[in-house]
């Protein structure tokens, strides 16, 4: 890619993380921060030996580093992360991007209804949507301001945070298969929590230079979504169709670089106006 970026957007040579960045979304958040000169290492529960094929990026100068880290664990996100202080210094980016849904696909023992919906199940989504970035945050947030370097820290939100999940998508399930499909609680519990964290950890670190914001983002097309489920669901997005991979690439560069040096505490929503109705 050429270099002939604006400077204000620049993320080149800074070391960022990306958890969960095998994902939809995070493998494309990695291409792009690499495209555009950035370390980036990617963090997975599992081994991944050669992260470039995987994520079909042309690596030749050794920017990007797979890293074994569960984001539940505080003892592997501390050894993930001083891995990466060992290869290349204290990352000055984190992209808390792993998470864990409920898709239509599900079965209904955990996408039941509200008042049988199982604790376990419950537990197990905050765990990895919301103690999982809190590990994340405290962990490399502690690491920034030793260092003295601030840094900006970029919390991946959704729209079923900051509103209620509308249900109605959902009821082709049961008119097709008899079984009803409810989408459950456990992701907007667990996302909501994740904006005052933000709020919290912007405000506590303010001084230390190190910023906080969270990105929200709306659905995302996927060739294997059940054709009536898109349809739904376009039919209730002011834009007209659910969003592709890529569309959150500017908004996550916008939040990595300096042009938002002035921006913490916020929730830049790119929803293609879905929090608008």
């Amino acid at each position: 890619m050429s270099e002939a970026f604006d400077p204000l957007f620049s993320v080149k040579d800074k070391v960022v993380v990306v958890t969960g960045g095998f994902g939809q979304i995070g493998a494309e958040f990695v291409r792009s921060l690499h495209a555009r000169g950035a370390r980036v290492a990617v963090t997975s529960r599992n081994e991944v030996s050669d992260p470039a094929d995987r994520l079909g990026i042309a690596e030749p100068d050794g920017r990007l580093l797979a890293v074994v880290m569960d984001i539940t664990d505080q003892k592997s996100v501390e050894s993930g992360l001083d891995s990466i202080v060992d290869a290349w210094g204290v990352p000055t980016v984190v992209v808390n991007n792993a998470g864990l849904d409920t898709q239509p696909s599900a079965p209904p023992e955990v996408s039941g209804p509200f008042e049988e919906f199982p604790v376990e199940v419950f537990r197990e989504v905050v765990d990895t949507n919301l103690v999982g970035t809190f590990l994340v945050t405290q962990a490399a947030g502690r690491r920034m301001r030793d260092a003295g370097l601030g840094g900006s820290i970029i919390n991946v939100g959704s729209i079923y945070g900051m509103v209620s999940p509308v249900q109605d998508i959902y009821a082709y399930k049961k008119e097709d298969t008899g079984i009803p499909f409810i989408k459950p609680v456990a992701y907007s519990a667990a996302k909501s929590g994740l904006y005052n964290l933000t709020r919290y950890c912007a405000t506590y670190w303010g001084r230390a230079g190190i910023r906080v914001n969270t990105l929200t983002p709306s659905g995302v097309r996927r060739d294997t979504q059940d054709e009536k489920f898109q349809a739904n669901y376009i039919a209730r997005m002011p834009i007209g169709r659910m969003a592709e991979a890529d569309e959150y690439n500017g908004a996550l560069v916008f939040l990595a670089s300096d042009a938002s040096a002035y921006m913490t505490g916020s929730n830049l929503v790119v929803d293609g106006g879905w929090t608008a109705w």
